[in-house]
């Protein structure tokens, strides 16, 4: 019984680490572009989850135009930050611009409390929500789908990076800006390209974990902690990084949640203490070879 109840847990942590890789990639990629750590990441999930929510409840319309409207909804929030706030700040400093994701973090969960309002919300099951029997073994389903899709995502931006020319450019921004202007390249349109694609990562992650974890407005700043938590723990910038952290964090809160349950939050927060003193520059930080 005892394994049993464990493997409920863990199964569940690596649902939501699937979710903190998802986030941790696009912190990853806004980094990379730019040098600064965006912390609206969060946010763009919460305004991916809840309009996934407007579209499957209140209009009633099915839940692939749910997760499409998701994931250009944070999109759009993500270019629209870059282009109209930090392409237009006076100073390039990044703490300054640091600073202006603070801001625009806190503008945004306002918006979202606005238009709808101050209660959680869940979204209905993606598929049969019927648990999966295997043997003595029963599996939520909805925590499978979390983790297909987000390792369905990675294979197809693994595949956006290294052959299309956008992706490439994305990564020519990633180790020289400079150079990559003399080549020709748009530096700022890539680098609201970079902007938009965090966005939909964090929109996808909303309409993912939407049906699992009820959201309120303030959601976006815990997940997205835990989210660059994992970032920091895999490598920050790091494409392989972000899956293995966002996993190892997700089923070290598992672990955590099984073992002492009181204590599952602080988890990541001990983490990211222990690999900042430890080893900065993650688990797999500092091989250029697996940077986005």
């Amino acid at each position: 019984m005892d394994l049993l109840i464990l493997s409920q847990f863990v199964l569940a942590g690596l649902s939501a680490g699937a979710v903190y890789a998802l986030i941790a990639l696009g912190f990853g990629v806004v980094h990379n572009a730019t040098g600064i750590v965006n912390f609206a990441q969060g946010d763009f999930l919460v305004i991916g989850a809840f309009v996934a929510y407007s579209v499957l409840v209140s209009w009633g319309m099915p839940y692939w135009l749910a997760f499409l409207a998701a994931v250009l909804s944070a999109s759009l929030v993500g270019l629209l930050l870059e282009r109209l706030a930090l392409s237009r700040a006076r100073s390039k400093e990044i703490l300054l611009l640091v600073f202006i994701t603070v801001g625009a973090s806190i503008f945004l969960r306002g918006i979202i409390k606005e238009i709808w309002g101050k209660r959680p919300l869940i979204l209905p099951p993606v598929g049969d929500a019927r648990e999966i029997s295997l043997g003595v073994f029963a599996i939520d389903p909805q925590y499978l789908w979390i983790i297909g899709i987000t390792l369905l995502a990675f294979v197809l931006l693994h595949f956006f990076f290294r052959y299309t020319l956008w992706g490439k450019a994305i990564r020519a921004v990633a180790v020289d800006a400079q150079a990559a202007a003399l080549m020709g390249i748009p530096v700022p349109w890539v680098v609201a390209a970079s902007f938009a694609l965090a966005g939909a990562l964090g929109g996808l992650a909303g309409v993912l974990i939407g049906p699992v974890w009820p959201l309120s407005f303030e959601s976006g700043v815990h997940i997205g902690l835990k989210g660059f938590a994992a970032a920091v723990l895999g490598g920050y910038g790091s494409f392989g990084g972000a899956l293995l952290g966002g996993f190892l964090l997700g089923m070290l809160e598992g672990l955590g949640a099984y073992l002492v349950s009181s204590f599952k939050n602080l988890i990541a927060y001990g983490v990211l203490l222990l690999v900042l003193l430890l080893r900065p520059q993650g688990l797999l930080g500092g091989k250029a070879e697996e940077r986005l």
